[in-house]
């Protein structure tokens, strides 16, 4: 399963994972522990940039700037930044949970039966976390 040497491997810009590779070896584990690394970095930079903004509307409105119509922009504005902080903190929550998975060797097998999610599942979809069969059926149940 995991290798631990996956955190220290240089890829190529160019490096792609291939079937023909052992699944899940260090070099995939690297490749996919680069992309969700560099998501959860990208998702921590947009909270922090949410959370100046709505620093600001607070302390643009406290001051008394603006007319009805500001104030009223700056609490629309800051309602609608913290929903996209809410689903990017949902997501950081995912992309955690897959950094998590790397690290115990579990990443890239199914939580319900531990089975390969699979290669082209994986690279499509970097926090799968079912088969595309257990998705299927885990999505019916739900309706």
């Amino acid at each position: 399963m995991a290798t631990a040497n996956y955190k220290t491997i240089e890829l190529s810009s160019k490096y792609k994972p291939k079937l023909s590779e052992p699944y899940m070896c260090a070099e995939q584990l690297a490749y996919f522990y680069n992309i969700l690394n560099n998501q959860r970095e990208e998702l921590l930079s947009e909270r922090d940039e949410v959370l100046n903004a709505v620093r600001m509307a607070d302390k643009t409105e406290a001051a008394g700037a603006g007319d009805e119509s500001d104030n009223a922009s700056y609490n629309q504005d800051i309602t609608m930044d913290l929903r996209m902080s809410e689903r990017s903190n949902k997501l950081l929550q995912k992309v955690n949970a897959a950094l998590a998975r790397i690290e115990n060797g579990t990443y890239g097998f199914s939580v319900v039966s531990g089975d390969e999610i699979g290669l082209k599942r994986m690279m499509a979809r970097p926090l799968a976390t079912m088969t595309v069969e257990e998705q299927e059926e885990y999505e019916a149940r739900k309706k």
